[in-house]
């Protein structure tokens, strides 16, 4: 359905990813009414539902395929970023791992000023977004709209990845959202009967018949209008063609696309650091040095060996495993490749772990786009916390024009350090007796890769993206935050953002509950302000 020009809604909310669909259902539960603006089409694809089809979306229709500036400290990459772009956002194309990260994650945001945001307050946040299989506890809840589950279907190669961690010192760890990440073990998936569970498939398309829920699609939203400095509506382009349209909001206007968009579309507002937007001609609005500030994002490195049983991901598509992924909704096409995983500390002086495992019954090289042949395994590890920071700033003022991305990666010797001792320990495990019987050539680094110098250079030359991009509108106090504690812009009428861009630092592990979390306060705040 689309809006025409002139049309008021109480609430316009700009992005149907993890946190706008939050926000779509809960503010329109009381006739609230709310118009969602989402750049993408409609979440149709038969490869969105499929999970171990979610690499295959990359580049595709479905992805902003962003790329980052080129990387000094990764010989100069321009690093690919996939992000959702359709119903659902990245939470319709990522691999549906469900975590939270660990409880000094939220106390520090609470220790930078930010009250009502320590683990202790968003743990009922949690709890009520989800539906967890295994039932309610402490820890989880049942009620909530987005599905929750074990994997499907067990392979081997991750029960022996979970047997090597145990055999170098690692402990097991069957639930990683309990208080304590430490160990190793199975991930729990945002799936549900063997299939994809997006945030459009919990909260937003369920509740689509509500005549005063309106969600638009192919709606590009071009800037944020102001009456001096309150926030009245937005501006859209659908489809990418034809004349803006407007449309009013009585209450806020609600920013929830993302770590990228949302900063750029500050920015174009004439949001954001003043010199910045004066530079590309864009009229000042306010001055909020911050935007685009502060990114963060989670690197990492990758081994990968070839495999002496013919039991990977490598023939998924079979005719049997089709049948019986369409039939049963059960095999290997349920995977989402990064079956399991955990969390470990490498860093000397560290009190929690600062390392995150993924490990896949297949290759994966180059965000699977170089795959070799043949049956192989993979298992990455990535530096929970970096130090280093980068930017999102604007090419121009055109809203079509990609903003550019620097997340400024390994600029901090810590990081490099972390990612280094983070690479030893993977190998480590993948050397370690329970894959004797599996492990094949070691197909990347190679063998030959022993030094430091040598591991370095593999980091530098292959590390990628994780895709959880988050901090670019910071909730704080200080000078360079962009929102309060209740996400409203500083200085700003009317509006807030809500999104993953909103985290003063990044969370330790997946972001995608976390960023569902986030939208599901806001909206006690938005509800009960």
């Amino acid at each position: 359905m689309s809006s025409k020009n002139g049309d008021s809604y109480d609430y316009v909310l700009v992005g149907a990813g993890s946190a706008g669909c939050v926000l779509a259902n809960r503010l329109s539960a009381n006739g609230n009414r709310v118009l969602i603006l989402e750049a993408g089409k409609p979440d149709e694809q038969r490869e969105i539902s499929m999970p171990v089809a979610y690499s295959t979306l990359f580049k595709s229709a479905v992805d902003w395929e962003y790329y980052t500036d080129p990387q000094p400290h990764l010989n100069g990459r321009e690093c690919y970023w996939p992000r959702g772009k359709t119903l659902g956002g990245s939470s319709s194309i990522n691999a549906m791992i469900y975590v939270r990260g660990q409880p000094a994650d939220y106390d520090r945001w609470a220790e930078l000023g930010n009250d009502g945001w320590a683990y202790d307050d968003v743990l009922d946040s949690f709890k009520r977004a989800e539906h967890n299989e295994r039932g309610p506890s402490e820890y989880h809840g049942t009620d909530g709209p987005r599905n929750v589950a074990d994997p499907q279907t067990t392979n081997e190669l991750p029960e022996a990845f979970v047997e090597a961690g145990q055999t170098v010192g690692l402990s097991r760890n069957d639930d990683f959202n309990a208080g304590d990440q430490s160990g190793v073990g199975p991930y729990q998936l945002t799936q549900k009967n063997g299939q994809r569970h997006s945030a459009a498939d919990a909260y937003l398309k369920p509740v689509l018949d509500r005549p005063h829920l309106t969600a638009t699609t192919g709606a590009q939203v071009t800037q944020v209008r102001f009456d001096g400095r309150t926030a009245v509506g937005v501006e859209y382009v659908q489809d990418a063609s034809g004349s803006p349209t407007s449309v009013d909001a009585s209450e806020e206007v609600i920013l929830s696309a993302g770590a990228i968009n949302s900063p750029q579309l500050l920015m174009l507002s004439g949001v954001g650091p003043a010199a910045h937007l004066t530079d590309h001609g864009i009229s000042i609005v306010h001055d909020l040095p911050g935007v685009g500030r502060n990114l963060q994002d989670h690197l990492q490195v990758k081994i990968n060996y070839a495999c002496n049983k013919p039991i990977s991901l490598e023939g998924a598509d079979s005719l049997w495993n089709v049948l019986k992924y369409l039939l049963l909704k059960r095999g290997p096409l349920t995977s989402n490749v990064a079956e399991a995983g955990g969390f470990a500390s490498v860093s000397a002086g560290t009190d929690r772990p600062d390392i995150q495992f993924h490990f896949g019954p297949s290759y994966s090289v180059n965000h699977g786009f170089d795959n070799p042949d043949g049956h192989g395994f993979w298992l990455g590890a990535l530096c929970l916390r970096p130090e280093s920071r980068g930017r999102i700033t604007l090419r121009s003022a055109d809203p079509f024009d990609e903003p550019a991305i620097d997340p400024q990666y390994l600029t901090e010797k810590a990081d490099r350090e972390t990612l280094l001792a983070g690479l030893k320990l993977i190998r480590e495990i993948l050397q370690a007796a329970p894959f004797d019987e599996y492990r094949g050539e070691e197909v990347l680094p190679g063998e030959e890769a022993q030094s430091d110098e040598e591991l370095i250079e593999h980091i530098r030359e292959t590390a990628a993206s994780l895709y959880h991009p988050v901090g670019t509108c910071k909730m704080g106090t200080d000078e360079m935050a962009v929102v309060d504690e209740r996400l409203r812009v500083h200085g700003i009428d009317r509006l807030r953002v809500v999104d993953a861009s909103i985290m003063p630092t990044i969370t330790s592990g997946n972001t995608d509950a976390p960023t569902t979390m986030i939208a599901e306060k806001a909206a006690d705040y938005i509800l009960n302000s």
